[in-house]
């Protein structure tokens, strides 16, 4: 088994043993983070990694990372993205959708949903904004708005 601090950026795999301090343990479990979830290291900053979680993004030191063994999903290998890191003609499907409040509201009235298949279509000469066809419609959002946008990445 690999430890969360080997995964690949992006790479989906599942908790399998945490062998952390009980304190450590269970504030985690509050978050959500139990064996048999599913795991992303979407990012590092610093000695910290950024993980996605559910609907949470965590920052974990190193150390903590290398105590949290993970095992490969039995089902098809996924990777998350943010929506903004999908090139012309790229598609997944939503994952999460983050943000709070207005915005995460405006997002999801936009068709912006859990489950929801997304294809980019164009990107504008500097990157911003996107072109995106959902649900059957074509949608630009800027690329802040875009990396709230969790995708699972459709693997060629």
């Amino acid at each position: 088994m690999t430890t969360l601090a080997d995964v690949s950026l992006n790479h989906v795999v599942q908790i399998a043993e945490m062998t952390l301090d009980n304190e450590v343990k269970h504030r985690l479990q509050d978050l959500g983070m139990v064996v048999g979830s599913k795991i992303a290291v979407v990012n590092h900053s610093g000695d910290n990694g950024i993980i996605l979680l559910h609907n949470t993004r965590l920052a974990l030191s190193q150390s903590l990372l290398k105590k949290i063994l993970v095992k490969e999903l039995t089902e098809d290998l996924q990777t998350w993205v943010s929506l903004d890191q999908l090139c012309v003609g790229e598609q997944g499907v939503i994952v999460n959708v983050h943000g709070s409040g207005s915005i995460k509201r405006r997002l999801m009235d936009m068709g912006l949903t859990k489950g929801t298949p997304i294809k980019v279509v164009k990107l504008a000469p500097f990157g911003d904004p996107i072109e995106l066809r959902v649900r059957g419609y074509e949608l630009s959002l800027r690329k802040s708005e875009s990396e709230m946008v969790v995708v699972a990445k459709e693997e060629e």
